[in-house]
């Protein structure tokens, strides 16, 4: 087998293809690279960050989950923002609270879990030393990384109205501003990113493990840093932090198995859709014809509403599952869709960011990787002397108490992220995933309805026009022609056309990286064009 990998980052997909063509296997080229992106993808991935990677092991027919998400901290209530609401974001998906505190500064930063998840898994699956997987990343770090200019345009996009964008993040602390900034913007196209401070954080958890991040100088001075500025996380959160193996959730869609993250993943609301639409004969109706896109919608704005209606950590909420992921219970909301029947998704349910990175790699001999690891849109809180955002994991939980979202300490929050495989014949078919918050889930879904439904190869099945909707608002991208739109409100649809051809609502959306290993059809790959990533294969 043809050893692939796929990444929004030129950079980091060639650090794993280099591992690759080293020997490595896929779970060595996953960790060499995510912690390449952390450098050059400060605002989405780092050192600062969680995540979560989904491992194939071929040699011990092994399908397993390995969570590092993140938790609120323990000084975290679940009032503490109650007298904060200054109302809901312009886009529907979330509450802006007063002087953002739930998006940017301390209070907006869980428990950091990347290292402890990443050293998991490289000691639990992978092959390579601890210390030679860092090297690269931070080499990078210390010599510099010129932005593309991809980055730099992210970097000033301006988001929905209230929402911080990445100058307030990189202005939120005076180590952020001196790193990220030049003369108060954000770096642009072909400046060098330079920071030695990371390098030196890389090199000192190279050489001592994880456990200085967690126990030792690092873990220390992040916690004081957090004492002193009134952060909800503890010394003594991170020392007792451990990452999960879990057993994926898993559903069927026409013969094939999927395999994705359990609650308060978004893993659940992907099966929930697929077995709505296995009820419908997709495959012979014209793709994103209006019909098609009703179906797609309506089965969408399903899903969502359970998300929001049911949602939350097992561990604090009762989340039905079983009910959730049944074919009975997808075939109960195809008779409400097939009678036409209203169903509203509440517009202010707890936002997920956009902020969010992506890998997924096959080896020689089948091993597969699909991780996605994040920052959320990160805190802008850099501490001093260690160079690496913090993640703002906090921003997406429900900030009213009582719902299964809400605030509460050692809590993890819903999130959209999925990395996702697919197996047929209980061999791998596909490896899936993508960035982009809650719009991770309507993404991912239509590249694999693209793939098993309409037997494109995963270039086009992740290139393919795009809808969104996951509310009373249907989005869709600039290449559904002005036609099927005009039809879609004729059948009462909220219609909302983006400019652009490659982009929903809002256009920074997830950018899915997809991998197809498909006997009869042979092997594709395909990185997002709405972002700036490669699919690189290597012998």
């Amino acid at each position: 087998m043809k050893p692939i990998a796929v990444a929004p980052q030129p950079r980091a997909a060639e650090e794993a293809a280099s591992v690759l063509r080293e020997g490595g296997n896929a779970v060595d080229a996953a960790v060499a690279a995510a912690f390449v992106q952390g450098v050059i993808d400060p605002l989405n991935c780092g050192l600062g960050g969680l995540g979560w990677m989904h491992i194939y092991n071929s040699e011990r027919d092994e399908d397993l989950l390995l969570d590092f998400c993140s938790k609120a901290g323990s000084r975290a209530t679940p009032d503490m923002w109650k007298e904060h609401i200054l109302g809901p974001s312009a886009d529907g998906v979330g509450f802006i609270l007063k002087d953002d505190m739930n998006e940017i500064g301390y209070q907006s930063i869980g428990v950091p879990s990347a290292v402890r998840g990443l050293h998991d898994a490289l000691t639990g699956y992978g092959t390579r030393g601890w210390s030679e997987t860092i090297a690269p990343a931070a080499a990078l770090a210390r010599e510099g990384y010129q932005i593309p200019r991809e980055l730099s345009e992210e970097w000033r996009i301006k988001y929905s109205p209230g929402r911080p964008d990445a100058l307030a993040r990189f202005s939120a602390t005076p180590e952020a501003s001196a790193i990220y900034t030049k003369r108060g913007m954000p770096l642009a196209d072909g400046d060098l990113l330079v920071n030695p401070d990371y390098a030196d954080s890389l090199e000192l958890i190279a050489e001592e493990g994880p456990s200085v991040y967690y126990r030792g100088a690092i873990g220390t001075r992040l916690a004081e840093d957090w004492e002193a500025n009134g952060g909800l996380v503890t010394q003594e959160d991170i020392e007792n932090y451990h990452p999960e193996i879990q057993e994926p959730v898993r559903g069927t869609y026409r013969g094939f198995t999927i395999s994705d993250t359990p609650p308060p993943s978004g893993g659940i609301t992907l099966i929930e859709i697929l077995n709505i639409l296995e009820g419908y004969d997709l495959p012979s109706i014209e793709h994103n014809s209006s019909e098609y896109i009703h179906v797609l919608s309506q089965a969408l704005k399903a899903g969502f509403a359970d998300r929001a209606k049911y949602l939350g950590d097992p561990a604090f909420t009762d989340v039905p599952v079983e009910m959730l992921v049944s074919k009975e219970y997808a075939s109960d909301w195809r008779t409400l869709i097939d009678r036409g029947e209203d169903f509203n998704v509440p517009t202010t349910r707890s936002t997920n960011g956009s902020g969010t990175t992506h890998l997924c790699i096959v080896d020689s001999i089948g091993n597969c990787v699909s991780l996605t690891h994040t920052n959320g849109l990160c805190s802008g809180v850099v501490a001093p002397g260690l160079g690496f955002m913090q993640n703002n994991y906090m921003m997406a939980f429900d900030p009213i108490p009582g719902n299964p979202n809400s605030i509460a300490p050692g809590k993890k929050r819903t999130t959209g992220a999925l990395p996702c495989m697919i197996f047929k014949g209980g061999r791998p078919f596909m490896v899936v995933g993508a960035p982009g918050g809650s719009y991770i889930i309507s993404s991912v879904l239509q590249t694999i309805l693209n793939v098993i439904d309409h037997g494109m190869t995963a270039i086009e099945a992740v290139s393919a026009p795009r809808i969104d909707c996951q509310g009373n608002t249907l989005y869709v991208e600039g290449r559904v022609p002005s036609w099927v739109c005009d039809e879609l409100e004729t059948r009462g649809h909220n219609v909302r056309r983006d400019s652009s051809s490659y982009g929903v609502y809002p256009r920074q959306a997830a950018r899915v990286q997809a991998i197809v290993l498909d006997e009869v059809a042979g092997t594709s790959a395909g990185s997002d064009p709405r972002g700036y990533g490669v699919a690189l294969s290597t012998k």
